[in-house]
């Protein structure tokens, strides 16, 4: 069960742990951390006000109104509806002037949190570009509005074709799935290691990659992203939020959350995408609800590997790269975070494993 129903949450950014460093500007991190300070009443208008004043010095997104996006919606009608979550509702879109398809995210008004992180998704996506990071487009926050514009990822997430199948759709073969494995590591790989603090990601899972026409993964949902330690601090200690499953046990117990809380939960959906199961599946047997349980003993008895690989891929998969992908993932997935690796060595490991796929 998602973790998202906390009333309050600590800044963004501690500027003890992070030594008083900003992330390229301090105003934008200075805006969110503000947040915590202001009443009720006046919450509300201040995001309101931040976020415009943010977005002509800072931020390159567009500021769209709620008329243009009333109508490159249809008025929001529910034909454009392609996706619905607790965040809220997507829309797919045209924007007048924009040659480009879009996605429209509108948010639930569900007060103070959705507010702080609208306002933390902008900056972050604004001030961080890669490959693997979907792109903000504009966003809206007229009035009680709250709505978020990306390009739009025409094959939908990746829990839509590894989880969510049906018998019509074809499932994902091998060679998608290390695709996307190594595409979306690598939009982590950016997070940790390039972007200067680091930014640590706090709810990577299948619903949050995304998918374009090649099926090239990008990370979406960047409202839970948090400034990591910087200046020689271990951890930042933060409220539990996320997705129940995928959070790292040492920070689901203790709140103290590192890089490598992050590569745990990479490990749990590269786990997914081997084995075609959900993390947490109450239609199977009782042994088998918890996919990291079930996993631990298997890791250890090579004979098992090939029971490990999901059903849908028919056996159609290198054996080779199979035990590397379940190597990897056992190490991702280590009770003790030091003992995790960096994620860098991730991506190099899942590369490795690309090159001998292509020789075979």
């Amino acid at each position: 069960m998602p973790q998202n129903n906390v009333q309050q949450e600590e800044p963004l950014v501690n500027t003890a742990a992070a030594g008083g460093k900003p992330y390229q500007d301090t105003k934008p991190l200075a805006s969110i951390a503000n947040l915590s300070l202001k009443t009720d009443s006046t919450r509300q208008r201040y995001v309101a006000e931040e976020i415009e004043k943010l977005g002509k010095n800072n931020i390159s997104a567009d500021i769209l109104t709620f008329h243009d996006l009333s109508l490159a919606t249809n008025n929001f009608d529910a034909e454009n509806l392609v996706g619905e979550g607790g965040f809220g509702r997507v829309y797919k879109a045209r924007l007048q002037g924009k040659d480009m398809d879009l996605a429209v995210k509108q948010l639930d008004r569900n007060g103070f949190q959705g507010n702080r992180e609208f306002l933390v998704e902008v900056l972050m996506l604004s001030l961080l570009h890669h490959q693997n990071l979907v792109s903000l487009v504009g966003y809206c926050s007229e009035g009680e509005q709250r709505i978020l514009v990306y390009e739009y990822m025409p094959n939908g997430s990746l829990e839509d074709h590894l989880l969510n199948t049906s018998p019509d759709k074809k499932p994902l073969g091998w060679d998608a799935r290390m695709k996307i494995a190594h595409g979306a590591a690598r939009g982590l790989e950016y997070l940790h290691e390039t972007a200067n603090p680091p930014v640590i990601y706090r709810d990577f899972k299948a619903s949050n990659i995304l998918l374009d026409a090649d099926f090239n993964p990008k990370l979406s949902d960047f409202g839970l992203a948090k400034i990591g330690p910087v200046g020689g601090g271990p951890h930042i200690s933060t409220r539990v939020m996320g997705t129940y499953g995928y959070c790292a046990p040492e920070y689901a117990s203790t709140g103290q959350l590192t890089t490598k809380s992050d590569v745990y939960s990479f490990g749990v959906v590269f786990l997914e995408m081997i084995t075609g199961r959900r993390v947490i599946d109450t239609a199977r047997p009782s042994q088998e609800q918890n996919l990291i349980e079930w996993a631990q003993p298997l890791f250890k008895d090579k004979k098992q590997f090939h029971s490990m690989a999901d059903p849908l891929l028919e056996g159609k998969y290198p054996e080779k790269s199979l035990y590397q992908a379940l190597a990897i993932a056992a190490m991702c997935l280590q009770e003790d975070a030091a003992s995790r690796p960096l994620i860098s060595d991730v991506v190099t490991a899942l590369e490795f494993l690309s090159a001998d796929r292509e020789q075979e």
